[in-house]
C-alpha cells in the first residue's frame, strides 16, 4: 500500500486516491496546507493498485521531443488574454469541434484551483491562463476512463505530474486521448495563496471603511477575476490583477483593460512587486516534491508540451512583440497529428534554444535555505513576514546564479 514517508517522494497527483477499488485512499491537507494519501488500513486489500500508479515509483525514461516550435494564435484577442501564445485554446477548441471534452485547472467558487472538464467552447476560457497553484484533481481520471471507452476525443491539460499520474492510472494508451504538459515551476502552497487572499480583501476591506465612514457596513469585497499573468504592461512584465465587483458606483478604480464598468481592481502588482509571486517564484513555499520532480523532461509521457518561449527575443526576434509566445514541444507522433490540424502561426525552432530561456522543461526547482525559517515564521506572525524572509535569502542574486548555472548546464550537455 501508499505510504507517504517522505513528503519529498509524493507530488500530490491523486492517482493512488482514484485507482482504488475500496475508496479507502482519502486526500488530507498537512500542516502547508499540501494535500497528502492517507490510507485506511482496516479496509486495504493490499491490492497494490495504489502503488503501480505512483509517478515517484514508476518512472519513465527521459525522453527528447520530435519537434519544437515557436508558436502564437492568430487572434490577438485570445492571446492577450492567454499566458503566454494561447495555443491551449486552439487545440481546445479543435477538440469541442470534433465532438471531445476538454480538461484543465479552472477556479472554484472560493478562487482556489481545481480540475474539471467542458463539452462546449464557452467553457474553455475557464482553463485559460496559467494559476499558479497546486489543482485539486478530484475524480477527474476517472471521468477521462469513460469519455476514452465512450470513444470521445478527450484533451486534458496539466502539470507534469499529473499527466503522469493520468497516464498510470489508466494502465493502457488510448489513440482518442490528447495530453498536453503546462512547463511547471513548482506548485506553492494552497494555504499561502488562501492567507494571502484573505488579507487582500480585509485590507480592502479597511481602505472602504477610510473612505466611507458614513456608512458602517462595509462588506468584504466579492472577487469576480483573478489573473496571475495579466498583460497590462506587456507579456514580459505581466502581472496580478484581482477583480472584484464595485463598492462605489460613483468612483470606480477600473483597470484600462477592462470592458465590465462594474468592476473595482483590487490588486494590480508586476511580478517585482508582487509579494506572493516572489515568495512563489524564490521557492519559500513550494511542495517539497517539487525539488525532485519525477516527471521533467518528457518523462510524463504526454503528446505536447506547452511553455512560454522566453527567449524568443534572442533567437527569433522578429516574433518579438510583447504579446506572447508559446513554445511547443511535440513528443509523439499523435502530437504531431493534432498540431497539424491546426492552422497557428509557427516557426519552426531547436530544443536548446527553447530550453535556453525555460530550464524548468528539465530542471527541478532548488529549494530555498530559508524555507523551514519562511514555515515557521508564517505560522506565528502570518504572511506579512515574507518580506523579512525575502530580504534575507538574497533572491535577485540567487536566481541570477540559478539561471547561469542552469544555461551552463545545459550548454554542457549538448555540447558533450
Amino acid at each position: 500500500m501508499i505510504n507517504i514517508r517522505d513528503k519529498y517522494s509524493c507530488c500530490g497527483c491523486a492517482a493512488c486516491v482514484q485507482a482504488c477499488p475500496k475508496d479507502c485512499i482519502s486526500f488530507e491537507e498537512d500542516e502547508q496546507g499540501f494535500r497528502y494519501p492517507f490510507v485506511d488500513k482496516i479496509r486495504c486489500i493490499d491490492c497494490g493498485l495504489c502503488e503501480k500508479v505512483c509517478p515517484f515509483i514508476n518512472q519513465s525514461e527521459p525522453l527528447k521531443p520530435q519537434k519544437v516550435y515557436a508558436a502564437k494564435n492568430p487572434n490577438d484577442e485570445i492571446r492577450l488574454k492567454s499566458s503566454s501564445g494561447g495555443i491551449f485554446t486552439m487545440l481546445a477548441e479543435f477538440i469541442i469541434d470534433e465532438g471531445g471534452v476538454v480538461f484543465g485547472a479552472r477556479f472554484d467558487k472560493n478562487w482556489e484551483v481545481e480540475h474539471g472538464y467542458t463539452q462546449i467552447k464557452e467553457g474553455i476560457e475557464a482553463f485559460r491562463g496559467s494559476k499558479y497553484l497546486q489543482s485539486r484533481i478530484g475524480n477527474t481520471y476517472v471521468q477521462v476512463r469513460d469519455f476514452l471507452i465512450e470513444g470521445r476525443k478527450v484533451l486534458f491539460s496539466g502539470t507534469s505530474c499529473q499527466i503522469a499520474g493520468l497516464k498510470l492510472f489508466l494502465r493502457k494508451d488510448y489513440d482518442n486521448l490528447l495530453t498536453i504538459d503546462i512547463v511547471c515551476h513548482g506548485v506553492p502552497s494552497p494555504l499561502i495563496w488562501r492567507t494571502y487572499l484573505n488579507d487582500i480583501k480585509s485590507r480592502s476591506k479597511g481602505l472602504n471603511e477610510k473612505k466611507s465612514v458614513s456608512n458602517p457596513l462595509i462588506e468584504v469585497p466579492v472577487i469576480t477575476g483573478i489573473s496571475f499573468r495579466d498583460k497590462l504592461y506587456g507579456w514580459k512584465k505581466y502581472s496580478i490583477v484581482i477583480r472584484a465587483e464595485s463598492t462605489c458606483k460613483e468612483n470606480k478604480n477600473i483597470l484600462l483593460s477592462s470592458m465590465n464598468t462594474h468592476e473595482d481592481i483590487l490588486l494590480n502588482e508586476t511580478l517585482d512587486k508582487n509579494l506572493f509571486l516572489q515568495v512563489f517564484l524564490n521557492n519559500l513555499c513550494l511542495r517539497p516534491s517539487c525539488a525532485a520532480c519525477p516527471a521533467k523532461s518528457g518523462k510524463c509521457g504526454s503528446d505536447l508540451t506547452i511553455a512560454d518561449y522566453w527567449g524568443v527575443a534572442s533567437h527569433h526576434p522578429e516574433w518579438d512583440d510583447d504579446k506572447g509566445t508559446s513554445l511547443v514541444l511535440v513528443n509523439t507522433i499523435r502530437g504531431c497529428r493534432f498540431f497539424d490540424n491546426l492552422h497557428p502561426i509557427y516557426t519552426e525552432t531547436t530544443y536548446f534554444e527553447g530550453f535556453f530561456g525555460n530550464p524548468s522543461i528539465e530542471n527541478s526547482i532548488t529549494e530555498n535555505r530559508y524555507v523551514s525559517v519562511f514555515w515557521s515564521s508564517f505560522r506565528k506572525e502570518g504572511f506579512k513576514y515574507a518580506n523579512k524572509i525575502l530580504r534575507k535569502s538574497s533572491p535577485l542574486l540567487s536566481r541570477f546564479l540559478f539561471k547561469i548555472n542552469r544555461i551552463y548546464i545545459g550548454i554542457k550537455r549538448f555540447l558533450t
